[in-house]
């Protein structure tokens, strides 16, 4: 990355963690410094925060911005080897069959604790496909792998109740 690019980053930006947002994108996009002026004005680190998670809800304010960058919007799982049609099952054993490099690609701050775990919300049974620990921010990260927009939505919906009863199992 230029140089006249990392004085704009440290001119323009507030944190350290606003500055490596933006080298990370720099760097993954090839932005020239006009586009990276251009993000910064337009405030794509603050919208990427509001955007991507519950996080607002859910996560103690001193951790928050550090738990939205530790999750991103997009993986490259190209080393599973995967057909471009394949179930959310076959994609969860591929995951599971290479957990190492999986967990390195999800940033290598994360522990695999195991998959389809289990829990019961009103007397109903869910399980959750993949349940990771992040050592840095010291908490349980649930991983849904959802194949189509439909299952996505019904997904959602469940959500506010799989973290209450995580924060009662955990509590």
């Amino acid at each position: 990355m230029s140089w006249s690019k990392n004085l704009v980053i440290m001119a323009r930006c507030k944190d350290d963690l606003e500055r490596e947002f933006y080298i990370r994108m720099t760097k993954k996009f090839g932005w020239t410094k006009g586009v990276l002026t251009h993000h910064i004005e337009n405030q794509s680190y603050e919208k990427t925060l509001r955007g991507q998670t519950n996080f607002d809800k859910t996560v103690p304010e001193n951790i928050r911005a550090q738990a939205k960058l530790a999750v991103r919007d997009e993986y490259t799982f190209d080393f599973l080897e995967l057909g471009e049609e394949h179930s959310e099952r076959e994609l969860e054993r591929a995951l599971i069959g290479k957990i190492e490099h999986f967990l390195r690609e999800m940033g290598g701050a994360f522990a695999f604790l195991g998959s389809q775990y289990r829990l019961e919300v009103s007397d109903k049974e869910y399980f959750i496909d993949l349940l990771l620990y992040h050592r840095r921010l010291k908490c349980l990260v649930a991983v849904e792998l959802k194949y189509r927009l439909d299952d996505v939505v019904g997904w959602l919906e469940r959500l506010p109740r799989y973290n209450s009863t995580a924060e009662a199992d955990n509590g």
